[in-house]
Formats: structure tokens, C-alpha cells, sequence
């Protein structure tokens, strides 16, 4: 059995809420023991008692309560229409759940842009804005289920608007202001909003990006858009156009109260959407009860977030992890925004903003830790750090190696990679503060959440590789998919494969310690000669090496069979010779089969990536073998599929 990176001590597990909380269900349903992995079992064989105890653990705020916690004893037949079968007849409302715990004079909200500029948010501050601004789109006409769309930088004008639109019962909708006109327009352009929030202009890599251009050119395509509301982000003048007001013109100021309209467990929220890289991104709406109490479960018990501790994930508005952070006012923290980039103008910036703004919990992906590794930059060597209780990371699977580099480099505390996504807009894996961190490991299966691994034939597997699936229903399923009125699409992204169960489209592994192995996604597993391998087996040892800067792999259809393509991206000062060929195929070897060793090994200038982050081997394949690629507009950069049809013809000899 291998040997954990990193255990709580006693005294730390002992203030923990997930301590707190485990000792209160033990002693009101007699467990044996407060273990994680007792509550965690008692809490999928008794769902309805589980979410009902978060209920009132979390003490979510509601005008009635409900008739029944669970109507539904599996995933409904009827599974995408509007009820999602959890806590009937209750009323609440989602922004009064956010606002509701920060005491008065703590701080809210502290932004902090590339630029310099920063400013912040008591809770009584971001109430006042938030009627203001709900007062204002109440007067515009919006009212439930209205849409109101945002594509905005991630500032504290992002969660005012989101906040007032919950207040009144409209749905948000948000996209990341460096998404394209046509990626804008596939996600907004299917739910017809009725207003639109933006900027002027926005700062990345220390460039000023115009906003307008492309939000004008957005309202010509949707005519549902009555009005649009710019927020002055940057400095440069703005000279408004047609529908275009500035973001006080949204601003009722002499509104000094909020009215939270009371609406049903399942009332829509938030509309997100799927990366769409085979078509037109899903729309995937989520409800308002279900999304706080899965929101209160990953932050208060997982994350162990406390009233005044300090939140941070790097994120834009086009990510559900902004959506997650945001839910933090929810357990009385502080939010830490940060829009810009990350290693802007050097390595040092976001560990500088962890000291400065005494974060406690920092949220980043593997692509950035990788990037500071491989740079050879120490934030150990070179910050304090001593605020930090956690770090998470999600968006990919990590890799042995910066689990190691972490707790060498980083800091000595707990590393939760987490992995769910926009699809629950949630975790099914991730931290525990009071269990150990075992490298390649997420923590534990999430409260709530009956994790298994199924092999093809539907058994569920321990220590094998199988598809990612949950037994049991959750509440934080999407309620359904906008424009899918008979749910035919949402039953066969998620129960198409094995009946009455979620399959998430994930390969895993469950470990003999209870933690769960992310090896990448289930449709881009690699199947040479019959044996599955997912594509991060490869990515880990490939991208550990100091001559590589990323990767991408492929199955190729070969000879009756598949082939394993392997595509490099080298780091300055290697080019890819005979010596740097047989070197990778030896690592790869060494670290796992004979099998893994890939048949060919491309250098090429730039690996696909979706918008937010994450690689796209699908688009490169069918670009490798003629086919169109549908939805170009997801990729945050498209031009790097030109590369693969250069290579088509090289591709196709043995």
C-alpha cells in the first residue's frame, strides 16, 4: 500500500465541520464510529435523511417547507422535465441563502484586477448593490424565469447581477468575455435573454481587449436582447451605441431592500453549458435548492470552509467553477476575484496575491501548477504562505508529479483535486480535510454520492478501471436541457449506456483507500488490442518529462485495430530526434506497459484545448481522418487544428 503525501493531525481533524457534522449524525443514528467512510455509506443508503440533516445542518433559509424530501425513489423516467422529484412544496429563494450569512461589517467581496485595480465589498455593501440592481431589472420588466445574460470579466459587477436575477426568480447565464462571436452566440442564442450585462474592454496578459465589438455584433443575431448594460471595466472611454446603457443605468439607488421572491425547490437558476465541441454546446439548467445544498456540502464539509476564511479559484464567468465560488457567501467567506492572467507578469503573481489577500483556500488547474513547475519557480522558496489550509485543483486530472512538486514547492497542507462538472454543476469526487492525500488520488466520493466504477458488462469494480457512474439520485441533477421539451437529449447524455444509473462519461478507478483515479475521459480511452488505457496513464509520465511542455494522444485506426498517436509540444531548445523519441517511448514503458509505448510521435506547435482548458482529442482526431469538425467556436484555439491536416498524409503511411 503506498504511503500518504500529506494526514491531518488530530487537532486539526477535531475543528473540522466535517468533524462537527460527523458527530452529530453518529450520535442522532447511532453509527459506529465518526469514520468518513461510515457517513459517507450512511449517507447514500438514507438520502432523504442525508439532505434533509444539510438542510438544517446548513440552516437554508426557506418560506415553507416541503410535503417530502425525496418523491422519487430512482432517476425518473421523466428524468429533464421540471421536477426533479427533491424536497417538495418547499419556497426559498437562492440569493437570500447567499446573502444571508455574512455578519454586516465583513468583507463580501475583494477584487483584484491584472492592472492593479482593486476594490471590496462588505456583506452590507453587496446587499445595497444587490437591491439596487434588482430594483433596476424589476423596473426593466424582468421577472421569473426571465433570462438575463452576462459576458463579463469576473468582477464584483458578474455577482451583483447574478445575485438581483436570483432575487427576482430570472435565470443567469454567463459566458467569459474572451469566448468568440460565434462561441457567444451558441451558448446566448439559445435561451433569448432578455438583458445583457458586459464591459467595455477587459485585461489578459497585460493587452486591453475590446468587449464591445463583439457584444454588438451579438445583438444583431438576438433579437429577444431588449437592453444591454456595460459595466466600466477598464479605463478607456466608452462611447455606448443603440441598446447600449452604462452599468448605473441598471442601478435603482433608492431601493434599500431586497424582495426574494419565494419559489419551489426546483425553480431554474442558472443555465451553463457543455463544452460543444461535437455540435452546439448543451444548455444545461440547474435549480436553484439543488445547486445550494450541493454547493453547501463541498464547501462546508469538504473544503471545511468557515465563516471569515478567504476563497479563491482562478475562473472566468464562462466556467461552472465560477458559479461553485460564488456559492461561497453561502457559508459566510470571503471571495477573492482575480480576472486577468495568471502568470502575468510573472510566475509570482498568483502565490503574491495568496500572501497578500491571506487566502485560505486557493482553487487553480493542473495546466497552471504544471506551467510554474515546469518554469522551476518555488513558491515555497519565495512566499510565505501561511494562510493557505487548501488547495484545489480540477478541470484535468493531476499528476503524480506535481502532487509531489506541491508538497516539495508549495506548501504542506491538504490537496484536493477535485473532479465533477458543469453537468451537476458539482463534484461526484473530491477533498476531505480530515482524510490523508495519497498522490494521483482524489480524496474520497462526495457526501451524498454513490460513486462506482462499472466494467462494460454493468458490475461494479474495486481497484479496476470502469466508466464513472452514480447509482442514486442526487438534487443537484439538472432539472433539464433548455430547447428539450420530451428530454430525449438529457436521457442520452447521461442514461443512455446503463439504465436507471448516471454515467458521466468519466474512466476511474476506486482505490483500496476509498479514493478515486480520474484516468480522463471514457470516450477518449485508448483500446489497442483490446486492453482500455486512459489517455492521463500517458499524459502523466510523458508531461513529467523536462523536454516536453504538453501532449496529446490518439488512438488512430490501424490494421484491423487502433494505434497510439502521441503529439508533443517541446519545450524551447529541444527538437524532436531519434535520441528524444526512443527517451519518451522508454519513459512511457518504464512508468507503465509495453502497451502504452505509442506506434508514432508528432511534434507539433500547440495542443486543442477547449475554452476552458481542457484538450480536445476528439477534434484532432477527426481532423486527422477528413471528418468535419463541428463546433470549431468552442476551441479556445482552433488554428492549432491546421497542424493535424498538415500532418494527415505522414499520418496515413505505417
Amino acid at each position: 500500500m503506498s504511503k500518504p503525501l500529506w494526514q491531518p493531525s488530530l487537532e486539526l481533524k477535531e475543528k473540522t465541520v466535517m468533524t462537527r457534522f460527523s458527530k452529530k449524525i453518529q450520535q442522532r443514528y447511532n453509527l459506529p464510529d465518526i469514520e468518513y467512510a461510515t457517513l459517507h455509506q450512511w449517507s447514500i443508503e438514507n438520502p432523504e435523511l442525508f439532505w434533509e440533516e444539510v438542510w438544517h445542518d446548513c440552516e437554508v433559509r426557506s418560506s415553507a417547507t416541503w410535503s417530502k424530501v425525496m418523491s422519487k425513489s430512482g432517476f425518473s423516467k421523466k428524468i429533464g422535465t421540471e421536477s426533479s422529484g427533491w424536497f417538495t412544496g418547499a419556497k426559498l429563494n437562492f440569493a437570500e441563502n447567499l446573502l444571508a450569512q455574512g455578519k454586516a461589517e465583513n468583507e463580501a467581496l475583494c477584487f483584484i484586477g491584472e492592472d492593479g485595480k482593486t476594490s471590496s465589498l462588505s456583506y452590507a455593501d453587496l446587499r445595497k448593490a444587490v437591491a439596487h440592481c434588482a430594483s433596476g431589472m424589476k423596473s426593466l420588466g424582468v421577472c421569473e424565469k426571465d433570462r438575463v445574460a452576462a459576458v463579463i470579466p469576473n468582477c464584483p459587477e458578474a455577482i451583483i447581477g447574478m445575485l438581483a436575477a436570483a432575487s427576482l426568480g430570472a435565470i443567469w447565464s454567463s459566458c467569459s468575455p474572451d469566448f468568440g462571436i460565434n462561441g457567444i452566440y451558441d451558448r446566448l442564442g439559445q435561451i433569448s435573454p432578455k438583458i445583457l450585462i458586459t464591459a467595455n474592454a477587459y485585461n489578459y496578459n497585460g493587452k486591453e481587449h475590446d468587449c464591445l465589438i463583439k457584444i454588438r455584433e451579438i445583438t444583431k443575431r438576438i433579437a429577444s436582447i431588449e437592453a444591454v448594460f456595460v459595466v466600466p471595466f477598464t479605463e478607456s472611454p466608452m462611447v455606448l451605441q443603440d441598446k447600449e446603457q452604462g452599468w448605473d443605468a441598471l442601478l435603482d439607488l433608492s431601493a434599500d431592500s431586497i424582495n426574494f421572491a419565494q419559489l419551489p425547490f426546483d425553480h431554474p437558476l442558472y443555465i451553463l453549458y457543455s463544452s460543444g465541441t461535437t455540435g452546439l454546446p448543451k444548455s444545461i439548467v440547474h435549480g436553484a435548492g439543488g445547486t445550494l445544498l450541493k454547493h453547501l456540502t463541498e464547501h462546508r464539509y469538504h473544503a471545511d470552509l468557515q465563516p471569515g476564511d478567504r476563497l479563491f479559484f482562478f475562473t472566468t464567468c464562462g466556467w461552472m467553477m465560477w458559479n461553485w465560488l460564488v456559492s461561497g457567501l453561502a457559508s459566510g467567506a470571503t471571495l477573492i476575484l482575480y480576472d486577468g492572467a495568471p502568470a502575468f507578469p510573472d510566475m509570482s503573481r498568483m502565490w503574491r496575491l495568496i500572501d497578500d489577500q491571506r487566502i485560505t483556500h486557493f482553487g487553480t488547474s493542473p495546466k497552471f501548477l504544471g506551467a510554474v513547475n515546469k518554469a522551476g519557480y518555488s513558491p515555497k522558496e519565495n512566499h510565505q504562505l501561511d494562510s493557505l489550509r487548501a488547495i484545489l485543483s480540477t478541470g484535468s486530472p493531476l499528476p503524480a508529479d506535481l502532487f509531489s512538486w506541491i508538497y516539495a514547492e508549495v506548501a504542506s497542507v491538504v490537496l484536493m483535486s477535485v473532479a465533477g462538472g458543469t453537468d451537476i454543476a458539482g463534484c461526484f469526487m473530491g477533498g476531505n480535510p480530515n482524510l490523508p492525500v495519497y498522490s494521483e488520488e482524489l480524496q474520497c466520493k462526495s457526501l451524498g454520492m454513490n460513486i462506482l466504477a462499472y466494467n462494460p458488462e454493468g458490475k461494479s469494480v474495486v481497484c479496476e478501471k470502469g466508466e464513472l457512474v452514480c447509482a442514486t439520485p442526487f438534487p443537484s441533477t439538472p432539472i433539464y436541457f433548455w430547447n428539450d421539451s420530451d428530454g430525449k437529449k438529457y436521457h442520452k447524455s447521461y442514461f443512455e449506456n446503463f439504465p436507471d444509473v448516471w454515467t458521466h462519461g468519466d474512466f476511474i478507478e476506486i482505490t483500496e483507500h476509498g479514493g478515486v483515479i480520474v484516468f480522463g475521459r471514457s470516450d477518449t480511452v485508448l483500446n489497442p488490442g483490446g486492453v482500455r488505457i486512459g489517455t492521463s496513464e500517458i499524459y502523466r509520465p510523458v508531461e513529467q518529462m523536462p523536454e516536453i511542455l504538453d501532449s496529446l494522444v490518439l488512438a488512430q485506426p490501424w490494421e484491423n485495430d487502433v494505434r497510439i498517436v502521441l503529439f508533443v509540444v517541446l519545450c524551447e531548445g529541444h527538437q524532436l530526434d531519434a535520441e528524444l523519441v526512443a527517451k519518451i517511448k522508454s519513459t512511457i514503458r518504464k512508468d507503465t506497459t509495453p502497451r502504452h509505448v505509442p506506434a508514432r510521435i508528432f511534434a507539433i506547435p500547440d495542443v486543442p484545448r477547449t475554452i476552458s482548458g481542457k484538450k480536445v482529442e476528439k477534434a484532432a482526431l477527426q481532423t486527422i481522418k477528413n471528418e468535419k469538425v463541428e463546433n470549431t467556436a468552442a476551441l479556445a484555439n482552433p488554428e492549432s487544428l491546421e497542424y493535424f491536416s498538415k500532418l494527415r498524409e505522414e499520418l496515413n503511411q505505417s
